[in-house]
């Protein structure tokens, strides 16, 4: 086993957060999405969204449409490879290498995006989207596949007394670094204009793999779970399978992956969409507006991870997750009744940040604090991560099914289910698991 509670293991350890937050802020949140939606949308004078269809591969669709269903199809190839390469990495001892394999697909990935190009050969004919999009859906695998291997270092390198602190210290990390690289950015690219927008993208995959570099350092190699390492293939599926059933027997793990499954599925799908739902949406709202608004989340995210780290202490992480979960439903029933305006779209940012980064936080070090004592860490995160990717790849599936049906302010209101179906889950685990997670 690793040692617990070695300050450089856990600085190198939470600087990894500072290193690729980069990604969801620039790429997922931020940049991206309004050069996307600028791309392959029109508007009248009054910024109301007027034409917004895409075209791939001869196929048609809404732009935030065919967005959503990139996205969840990168989370369905990491949710299916992601547990045996964890069991392949827990047999072999190989945990960082993979690691650094998914870090360097997404930071190289993020470069190529500076190529991104949407045509449309005349007026009111679909936007097309080349394979310039592709990048988009590798560094997805890149990002969410590091974080398989990552997330399994937590309860390795802190003792089950430190694991809040240290997870919201990660997230307070990725917070306080992905804004600092947004706003040079932005200080680069809309106040100077001495580069185009687009180096944005480059610049994610330079900072990523630079700092990187310096957590890989720092982060030890694991032990190996199996001596022998012949047909480590098939050793890496007994190993999946092996934590599997230990999962399906303890009510507690099992019960808490299932609402983590449901709430995080809505979580993960407003931080992917909210860009695409305020440009459509909101009246008025300008790209600066947007980028507010996503700073103050940011800020606010690490006051967030910090307040909840300290209640979780007071009342427990169970109800913790609880109250956040509950502040989550109001929020979405206000943002699909209330939010028409800028400044209304700023009070729902503010709330946002207050409860992302604390229920992130707390839903990693939740789940490590339950785990039993053993060397397969990253098949168990493994399974956290699928029951992440499953819900994530759904909850875009369902955002973009329903606004092509229907409308993207309906689409919020699956959200208020899957988090009402969370809170559900939650409130019927064993009531001793609140004393292993207090």
């Amino acid at each position: 086993m690793l040692e617990k509670g070695n300050k450089r293991t856990i600085n190198g350890w939470v600087f990894y957060d500072w290193a690729n937050s980069v990604y969801p802020l620039i790429i997922s949140s931020a940049i991206f999405p309004i050069l996307y939606e600028t791309q392959t949308s029109v508007k009248n004078e009054a910024g109301h969204t007027i034409y917004d269809t895409v075209s791939f591969l001869g196929l048609e669709f809404h732009n935030t449409e065919f967005y959503a269903y990139v996205i969840c199809l990168s989370y369905l190839v990491v949710a299916m490879v992601s547990p045996l390469l964890s069991g392949i990495a827990d047999a072999g001892g190989k945990r960082k290498l993979f690691m650094q394999f998914f870090c360097y697909l997404g930071a190289f990935s993020s470069a190529l995006l500076y190529f991104f190009q949407a045509d449309q050969q005349a007026d009111q004919t679909p936007f097309v989207i080349g394979w310039s999009i592709v990048p988009l859906f590798f560094g997805s695998i890149g990002f969410w596949g590091s974080l398989v291997y990552y997330n399994a270092y937590l309860p390795d390198i802190a003792e089950p007394k430190d694991h809040d602190k240290v997870s919201a210290r990660g997230f307070s990390m990725g917070y306080l670094g992905s804004s600092t690289l947004l706003i040079i950015v932005l200080v680069l690219t809309v106040f100077t204009k001495m580069i185009s927008i687009k180096w944005a993208f480059p610049l994610v995959s330079l900072w990523w793999i630079s700092f990187a570099t310096f957590s890989f350092s720092r982060l030890p190699k694991t032990v190996a779970a199996q001596t022998d390492t012949k047909n480590i293939i098939s050793k890496g599926y007994k190993e999946v399978y092996g934590v599997w059933k230990q999962i399906s027997a303890n009510k507690t793990l099992k019960g808490y992956l299932g609402s983590y499954f449901m709430f995080n599925m809505a979580v993960q799908t407003i931080m992917v969409m909210a860009v695409a739902f305020a440009n459509k949406e909101v009246i008025g709202i300008k790209q600066t507006d947007l980028i507010l608004s996503i700073l103050i989340i940011q800020f606010i995210g690490i006051l967030g991870a910090y307040l909840m780290s300290k209640l979780s202490k007071v009342i427990g992480n169970f109800k913790a997750l609880g109250m956040a979960i509950v502040i989550w439903i109001f929020l979405c029933l206000y943002v699909y009744q209330f939010v028409w305006f800028p400044w209304q779209f700023y009070i729902a940012a503010a709330v946002v940040g207050l409860v992302m980064g604390g229920i992130q936080s707390l839903s990693r070090s939740t789940y490590s604090k339950l785990l039993p004592d053993t060397k397969d860490l990253t098949s168990y995160f493994s399974f956290y991560d699928l029951a992440e990717k499953i819900g994530l790849a759904i909850g875009t599936l369902t955002f973009g099914l329903i606004e092509g049906l229907l409308d993207i302010r309906t689409s919020i209101l699956a959200l208020v289910v899957f988090f009402t179906l969370g809170l559900i889950l939650l409130i019927l685990i064993p009531k001793q698991a609140h004393e292993t997670s207090h």
